[in-house]
């Protein structure tokens, strides 16, 4: 990153989100503050600002469907190869506003500028942002809250003060999630930070998954077991004499 008269200092409320059985989703916070790089004093007086969280990198499948003799079928699928499992863009206005597009697809910013690589035959590429997979994929992916873009995710407390709320849905994947933060000023990048949470689940959950993952055999054997007296219980309660 270039060297600029700002630097960005930030925190955020939670670093680590724990997922357990009652969980319904979190807002975090992320603060921050604007100042004078070393050796400089003079900020300027308005500047924009942009979040950007994006989760868990996994490899997806959108399919198209068709009505043929009265059934719907699929007729052809995309498969969408390590795209990011939750992605946010967050910013103080509409990121069409704060620069201009060609800085906003170098940058990716944006959920129509953001990178998702799919496989198309032998090869792996992004398309054109009104591509009908790419739109089908990016429409799943918001009704389920795991891809959004807001306007107004972020407020200026005072020219050099901001804060800005990072919605986590209850299904946020577990993992690690990367936050990049981008201060404008007139339409170009003044200065970027970054920072990072995690995701985790917790509780009687991940006793579940830690043991279904280390000990297998025995995770399998305990289920079938369980099974087979479930099924004897119920058997027994429901027996007619």
């Amino acid at each position: 990153w270039p060297a600029l008269a700002e630097r960005l200092v930030v925190s955020l409320s939670n670093h680590r989100v724990a997922v357990t059985s009652n969980f319904v989703g979190e807002n975090l916070v992320l603060f921050g503050t604007i100042e004078p790089d070393v050796g400089k004093t003079a900020l300027r007086p308005s500047y924009d600002l942009v979040v950007t969280v994006t989760g868990p990198r996994q490899t997806l499948r959108t399919r198209r469907k068709e009505r043929v003799l009265g059934i719907w079928v699929n007729v052809d699928s995309r498969e969408f190869v390590r795209v990011p499992s939750y992605l946010a863009v967050l910013s103080n206005r509409p990121v069409g506003e704060i620069a201009r597009p060609d800085v906003l697809r170098k940058l990716q910013i944006g959920l129509d500028n953001f990178l998702l690589p799919q496989r198309i035959g032998p090869d792996i590429a992004d398309t054109v942002r009104d591509d009908p997979f790419r739109v089908a994929f990016v429409q799943l992916e918001t009704q389920q809250a795991l891809y959004r873009e807001s306007g107004s995710a972020v407020t200026f407390l005072t020219p050099t003060v901001f804060r800005a709320t990072i919605p986590l849905p209850a299904n946020a994947p577990n993992g690690s999630y990367a936050i990049d933060v981008q201060l404008f000023a007139d339409g170009a990048m003044a200065a970027r930070t970054d920072s990072a949470l995690e995701v985790i689940k917790a509780g009687f959950e991940q006793y579940v998954a830690d043991t279904a993952r280390d000990y297998g055999l025995l995770y399998g054997l305990a289920t079938a077991l369980m099974a087979l007296a479930i099924g004897w219980f119920g058997s027994v309660v429901f027996r007619r004499d």
